[in-house]
């Protein structure tokens, strides 16, 4: 994604990680919350009534609440970079977030100071081009339903710009198609990028929905949204909608009461729009399926942790 770095950082003792995304410059930036237990952090100045339209960075981390310190431990870091809005004599960075509920999963449950901290600033100063998928980031402690769930991107790129999407897919619905290998998100997959496996061939006879057991707040999907195109914060804002629908095309089900379901959108305004309408709509219509493919990369690449198995131990792959 041009303009755009992201960076991972782990604790394997407590099998939680932080993903930082970090634009060149400040970007132009919107965010959508469906879920019914959403973790947040600074989320209220991408509101429209804002008067912030920028931000310098975006954390995704695990750790629910306690995790809300990552975006801090990557102020700081950036703070004593020269990066941030200048207020008087010092620096602001701007660094929404969100979180996932990791805690437990056969990780250490005690820890001194706050790891999260320590982890955002890690993440943020890893910030890189290249990127690891599946137990990488925020993605290491992630359940998607009875899989293991993990950390996926994808990206697309049209006459319009290019558009990428980076997931922690960590959510109560399955994200396969009951009795198959195939993912929910197979029609918008490219190069088989998540196994090329096709889904069966007859209509599904059983749809009903059978969920791994969970107690409030231990799952969402959170993601990151980066496009290009030139965008306001109100058409940013419609991009974060439209992404959603992404989830709902990759995970069944999708924005349930128990999930957190939370997507970022930043701009780097680098591709002006000639029909800024149409070309919302084309952005958030692109932005939609890559979150659908990177959810579905986020569970095939990710590997077995504890006792949770991964889609490619469960499907002999």
């Amino acid at each position: 994604m041009p303009g755009i770095r992201v960076g991972n950082a782990e604790d394997e003792a407590l099998l939680t990680g932080a993903s930082c995304v970090l634009p060149d410059a400040p970007a132009v930036a919107a965010v959508s919350v469906m879920g019914g237990g959403p973790g947040t952090r600074s989320t209220t100045i991408l509101g429209q009534s804002a008067v912030m339209t920028h931000v310098h960075a975006i954390m995704l981390s695990g750790g629910s609440a306690h995790g809300l310190d990552a975006p801090g431990g990557a102020m700081d870091w950036l703070r004593g970079k020269g990066v941030g809005f200048p207020i008087g004599e010092v620096r602001v960075p701007i660094v929404p977030g969100a979180i996932i509920f990791d805690l437990g999963r056969g990780g250490a449950t005690d820890w001194e100071g706050s790891p999260w901290w320590r982890l955002g600033r890690e993440a943020v100063s890893r910030a890189d081009r290249q990127l690891v998928l599946g137990n990488s980031g925020a993605g290491l402690g992630a359940r998607a339903g009875a899989l293991k769930g993990g950390l996926g991107s994808a990206s697309l790129t049209g006459e319009l710009g290019t558009v990428g999407a980076l997931a922690v897919v960590n959510s109560l619905g399955q994200t396969t198609i009951p009795g198959s290998g195939a993912f929910w998100a197979w029609p918008f997959e490219r190069d088989a990028e998540f196994g090329g496996i096709a889904p069966p061939g007859a209509p599904l006879a059983d749809l009903s929905i059978t969920l791994p057991q969970s107690t409030q707040g231990e799952n969402t999907t959170i993601a990151v949204i980066a496009t290009d195109a030139t965008l306001t914060r109100a058409e940013a804002a419609r991009v974060a909608l439209m992404a959603q629908g992404g989830i709902a095309r990759a995970i069944r089900p999708a924005h349930s009461p128990l999930d957190g379901d939370t997507v970022f959108v930043l701009s780097t305004g680098a591709r002006p729009l000639s029909d800024p309408i149409a070309g919302t709509a084309e952005i958030g219509q692109m932005a939609a399926d890559c979150l659908a493919r990177a959810i579905a990369r986020g569970v095939y690449e990710a590997r077995s942790l504890g006792s949770l198995p991964c889609w490619q131990e469960v499907h002999g792959l």
